[in-house]
């Protein structure tokens, strides 16, 4: 059972790409054109692979964050997993290696190719073999996806200069660790006298 809700949150999370190869593949649209529907879902699966954590610390563990916690390392390989079709989109937009070099060194770029770098670790050892391999310092890998996250959006933000949409992407994540920073706080000792 629990193998084939699975295999269905993997078919879900694979239809957006389909339609955006598809929509490419028939000419419907160009690279440049994906290049920001694919960079978006790699931003929101990322979000939904960092917001269970800081929710279930603030709000416990409920059947529905546990559900959740269960299945974030999918979207988090589903986000490694975008994060690679956007990059084919620019490859096959740019052509030529020596014009992706050339772009290297501008901010925008240089950002989104270090998310990428970073993401590629936690996505590399979110099997259950590695969790057990790895034993304490798997979470330490894990945690890259934090600094992979805001590089893509300053990724977004210095391509894209539309600070609303990137800012709305991040605040989930913002009021999810507010909220557990805010529960979590230890409780000041009682002035009143038992």
């Amino acid at each position: 059972m629990i193998g084939t809700r699975r295999a269905l949150l993997w078919v879900a999370l694979a239809i957006p790409a389909a339609l955006m190869i598809q929509r490419f593949a028939s000419g419907e649209a160009l690279a440049m054109d994906l290049y920001h529907p694919s960079g978006e879902m790699t931003v929101r699966l990322m979000i939904l692979a960092l917001l269970p954590g800081p929710l279930a610390d603030a709000l416990g563990h409920s059947r529905f964050l546990c559900g959740w916690l269960a299945i974030r390392r999918n979207f988090g390989v589903a986000a490694f997993l975008y994060a690679l079709l956007h990059l084919v989109f620019y490859v096959l937009d740019m052509r030529m290696i020596a014009a992706m070099l050339d772009e290297v060194v501008i901010p925008g770029i240089w950002t989104g190719w270090l998310a990428l770098v970073l993401m590629l670790v936690p996505a590399a050892i979110s099997s259950d073999r590695a969790m057990r391999w790895l034993g304490r310092r798997w979470k330490s890998w894990q945690r890259l996806v934090y600094p992979a996250f805001l590089l893509a959006l300053i990724h977004w933000l210095l391509l894209d200069w539309q600070w609303g949409p990137a800012l709305v992407h991040l605040a989930p994540l913002v009021l999810a660790w507010s909220l557990r920073f805010a529960l979590r706080r230890p409780k000041s000792p009682s002035r009143s006298i038992a």
